[in-house]
C-alpha cells in the first residue's frame, strides 16, 4: 500500500443546491469531475489521505470577518455556511494534529467578498479564508502570524480589503494583471494600511504567463518573503483559473505547475477558489495539489490535451516578470524605510474612499473609511457605506471596527463613537465588530 509522507485531510462540498444559474461557470460540476478523478486515481486508498465531512458555520464565526447587511441570515444560504464550516474544519484538522495538511475542496468560493457584504460579487458572498484566519486566531492567540498566498488568476480583492490594515496577516496575491481581468485591482501600489504597510503584496502577471513565469515568481519572490516573515501558518487560496484551458482567463499554467507550486509553498491549509475549466483542468489540478500535499510523486501528471507548443510562454513575458520580481523584491526589502507620514498623512485619521461594484448582484457601493493612526495598536476605524440596488433602492450603514490587540484608548473612543452613531437617524443600520472579543452588535 502507498503511504503518504504527509497526512492530508480532504473536505468535499459540491453545494448541489446552490448555483447562480444552472449553466453558470460556478456550478456543482466544478467538484463532481474532481471527485470522480480522485476516486479513479485511487487517492482515497492511499494511507494518510482521509476525507472528512463539513458542518455549518455559526453566526459568530462569520461575524468575526463580515458585516452582512442587513443580517447574516438574510445575506447567505446554507451552502455558504457549509463552505465556511468546511474551511473551519480544515483548520481544526491541522491544529488538532489529526493531519499535517488540509485541503478544503468546496464551493461557493469567497476571496472577492469584502468585510462589508451587501450582496455577491465575483461569485463570492462571504470570505472563507478570512473566516479561517479569525478562527485560527481565536484558537491560537493574537500573536500568531498568518500568511495568505492567493494563486487565483483573479486578484483576491476581498481578502485584501479585510486584512489591509492587519499587522498579523501577510497577504500575497499572484494574478493576471487587473488591467486585463476582473476585478480590475491588485496593483503593486496597493501595499497595505498604516499598521501593515508592505504586508499586502500584489503580483500582477501579464496574460500568457505559464509554468516558467509563475514558478519563477514563487522561487525568487514569494518564498524568500515568506522565509523572512516567518508565518506560523500558510493558507493557499488555490484558485485554478490560471490554467491554460480556463474559459475566463488568459493564462498558461498547467496541472503539473500547480503541483510544483504546492510543493514549493508547502501550505498548512489549501482552500479552493476559482477555476472554471470543469473537465479539462480541475480534476488534474486537484489531483496534483493532493499529491504534492501528501509528498507523493506527481511526475506522471498530465492533462489529456497537454501540448507544450500551445502554451509555451514567450520570451517577452519572461523578461517582464523578471523585471517585476526585481522591483517588488526591492519594495519588500525597503518597506520599513518608508516615511509613513508621507503616505498616510499626519492627521489623527487616514481617510480612503472606494467605489465597489457587486457584479453578481448588480449593486453599486460607495465606501468612506477612516483609520485611526495610533502608535499603540493598529487603530480602530469606521466605515460609512451606501449601496444602491436595482430600482434605486438605497441602503446606508455605518460600521465601527476594532482591531486585534486594540489599545484601551482606541477601544473607548470606538465605543463612544458607536453609541453616537446608533442615535443617528441618517443610517439604516449601525454595526460594531470586535473579532478578538467575539462582539458583534447591530442597531
Amino acid at each position: 500500500m502507498i503511504k503518504a509522507k504527509q497526512r492530508v485531510g480532504l473536505i468535499f462540498f459540491p453545494a448541489f443546491d446552490w448555483c447562480i444559474t444552472p449553466d453558470h461557470p460556478e456550478r456543482q460540476e466544478r467538484l463532481l469531475y474532481t471527485r470522480d478523478q480522485i476516486q479513479e486515481e485511487g487517492l482515497l486508498d492511499i494511507s494518510g489521505i482521509e476525507e472528512y465531512r463539513p458542518y455549518l458555520a455559526e453566526d459568530h464565526q462569520i461575524a468575526r470577518s463580515h458585516i452582512c447587511v442587513p443580517s447574516i441570515e438574510r445575506r447567505i444560504t446554507e451552502s455558504h455556511r457549509i463552505a465556511a464550516g468546511g474551511t473551519i474544519l480544515a483548520a481544526d484538522l491541522v491544529l488538532d494534529g489529526k493531519v499535517d495538511r488540509s485541503f478544503a475542496l468546496l464551493r461557493p468560493p469567497g476571496h472577492h467578498a469584502n468585510r462589508i457584504v451587501h450582496g455577491s460579487r465575483g461569485f463570492c458572498t462571504i470570505n472563507n479564508e478570512a473566516i479561517m484566519v479569525e478562527h485560527i486566531r481565536q484558537r491560537k492567540g493574537s500573536d500568531i502570524k498568518i500568511a495568505i498566498v492567493d494563486t487565483d488568476a483573479h486578484h483576491g480583492d476581498g481578502t485584501q480589503d479585510i486584512f489591509y490594515n492587519d499587522p498579523g496577516v501577510l497577504h500575497i496575491s499572484l494574478h493576471q494583471d487587473g488591467r486585463t481581468l476582473y476585478p480590475g485591482t491588485g496593483f503593486v501600489a496597493e501595499r497595505g494600511g498604516p499598521a501593515a504597510y508592505g504586508q499586502t503584496i500584489n503580483i500582477p502577471l501579464p496574460p500568457g504567463t505559464g509554468d516558467e513565469g509563475i514558478l519563477y515568481v514563487m522561487e525568487n519572490l514569494v518564498m524568500p518573503i515568506l522565509a523572512e516573515w516567518q508565518p506560523d501558518y500558510i493558507i493557499n487560496a488555490a484558485g485554478q483559473d490560471n490554467h491554460y484551458s480556463d474559459p475566463l482567463t488568459n493564462m498558461n499554467f498547467s496541472a503539473r505547475g500547480y503541483a510544483r507550486l504546492t510543493e514549493l509553498l508547502n501550505p498548512d491549509f489549501v482552500v479552493l477558489e476559482g477555476g472554471y475549466s470543469i473537465e479539462g483542468a480541475l480534476p488534474y489540478v486537484n489531483v496534483g495539489i493532493i499529491l504534492a500535499l501528501a509528498g507523493l510523486d506527481y511526475a506522471h501528471l498530465k492533462e489529456p490535451d497537454w501540448d507544450l507548443t500551445r502554451v509555451r510562454q514567450s520570451a517577452a513575458v519572461m523578461d517582464y516578470i523578471q523585471q517585476l520580481v526585481v522591483e517588488m523584491k526591492e519594495l519588500w526589502d525597503t518597506r520599513q524605510e518608508v516615511d509613513l507620514k508621507q503616505v498616510f498623512g499626519q492627521k489623527p485619521f487616514f481617510t480612503r474612499q472606494r467605489e465597489i461594484y457587486y457584479d453578481t448582484d448588480g449593486i453599486a457601493e460607495q465606501q468612506d473609511e477612516k483609520i485611526k493612526l495610533c502608535q499603540q495598536c493598529a487603530g480602530w476605524r469606521w466605515i460609512y457605506s451606501t449601496a444602491v440596488r436595482a430600482r434605486a433602492m438605497t441602503t446606508r450603514i455605518a460600521a465601527v471596527l476594532i482591531p486585534w490587540q486594540v489599545c484601551l484608548e482606541c477601544e473607548k473612543e470606538a465605543q463612544t463613537y458607536y453609541r453616537s452613531l446608533a442615535k443617528n437617524s441618517e443610517f439604516d443600520q449601525v454595526f460594531y465588530q470586535d473579532p478578538e472579543k467575539n462582539v458583534y452588535l447591530s442597531k
